[in-house]
């Protein structure tokens, strides 16, 4: 058995904890008590606040891999911390900085480390990565959301992730592809209404989720993601905007500074909160077309997946955490040993691995459905 450590215990750091455990020795480290408690029973735990840790060498010396699971705003530094003490890892905290200022340093220390791991991106890297091996990708298309099953006005949302890295979505400018050049929109911009069978009829909307794709897959010409709300979304959060209530200025409040977009995150948190056994869902449409031994293919990969009520895991934590793991059992079992900063779209340029994911997602209900127009 390898020892893992998890850094992280939110919603999907619990959820690669648990999956882990069945095959692995692991430890997680996470500053909440109340997070750690929630742990299943063989699992060892560490209370530390990772911020005020300047080296985690001797914090993880023991480990075979690091699992990062933190939010956002603390990702990238940790990430660096981790590559620094010279431990493969795996990343989901989705942070904002460029994973590729890293890629020297992980090389150096002879570091793999996958970043971005998760339902999307994660799931849709790796698809578009294996078509763009085997076909001449010309369109990318991705839209993805996690919603409440019983949405309750006024915003019909709950957030699995911290509300704070959610409302920076909805102001950081956007980047897609269009005819080969990267064009900048404004986030919540061009809204669709799009009909997701089960899910039924969602609000589409901007937001920068390529990410990694825009450096990686030059060669494509066109390349979108867009987020999915329940309608009227996008006119409430657009008016938080406009208000300046999703600023990240910094104001002072009683003597204190902050920014309204803290203020704003801490109000909602208790209105946003995803509660322990709430239903909600993932859903997901992957569009990639291009010509195919000279014919013109149309590949359309959709995801549908609920609050797993026997194993109380939502499904936001089983559609990101398990992707996760899954690329986690790829470095220990060697299937997967690139070093540097290697985005998910490179565990797809080999065929093995996607079908490794697909696989591993499809043993815990996780079910992609594959339609091919030629």
């Amino acid at each position: 058995m390898k020892k893992i450590i998890v850094l992280g215990c939110g919603l999907v750091g619990r959820a690669i904890a648990e999956d882990l455990a069945k095959d692995h020795n692991v430890k997680v480290v996470d500053i909440s008590q109340q997070n750690l408690k929630r742990l299943g029973q063989g699992i060892d735990i560490e209370l530390a606040n990772l911020n005020e840790l300047e080296d985690f060498s001797a914090m993880l010396k023991d480990f075979d891999l690091v699992v990062g699971a933190v939010p956002g705003y603390m990702g990238f530094a940790t990430l660096k911390k981790v590559i620094e003490a010279g431990k493969n890892v795996v990343d989901i905290s989705f942070f904002p900085e460029d994973p590729f200022e890293l890629d020297e340093l992980a090389k150096q220390k002879n570091v793999t480390a996958i970043m971005d791991c998760g339902v999307a991106p994660g799931i849709d890297n790796i698809l578009l990565g294996y078509h763009s091996k085997n076909m001449e990708v010309e369109k990318f298309v991705c839209y993805v959301g996690g919603l409440p099953l019983n949405p309750k006005p006024p915003y019909n949302y709950k957030a699995p992730f911290s509300p704070i890295d959610v409302l920076e979505e909805y102001t950081r400018p956007a980047r897609i592809v269009i005819d080969g050049n990267e064009v900048v929109k404004e986030a919540l911009s061009e809204p669709e209404i799009i009909d997701f069978g089960k899910a039924g009829k969602l609000e589409a909307f901007n937001t920068d989720g390529l990410r990694s794709l825009i450096k990686t897959m030059p060669s494509i010409p066109n390349m979108i993601e867009k987020t999915l709300r329940y309608p009227g979304h996008i006119s409430l959060m657009q008016n938080l905007k406009d208000g300046g209530f999703l600023s990240s200025e910094t104001i002072s409040v009683n003597g204190k500074s902050t920014s309204a977009m803290e203020l704003t995150a801490v109000i909602l948190f208790p209105q946003w909160k995803l509660e322990e056994e709430e239903q909600e869902f993932t859903v997901m449409r992957v569009i990639i077309e291009g010509v195919e031994n000279e014919e013109n293919m149309r590949y359309e990969y959709n995801l549908y997946d609920e609050y797993d009520n026997e194993t109380k895991v939502h499904s936001m934590a089983r559609t990101t955490g398990y992707t996760c793991t899954a690329a986690a059992n790829m470095v220990l079992n060697g299937g997967y040993n690139k070093t540097g900063i290697s985005p998910p779209e490179y565990l797809g340029f080999e065929k093995a691995n996607m079908e490794f994911m697909i696989e591993y997602l499809e043993e815990r209900g996780v079910v992609l459905r594959k339609k091919v127009v030629e």
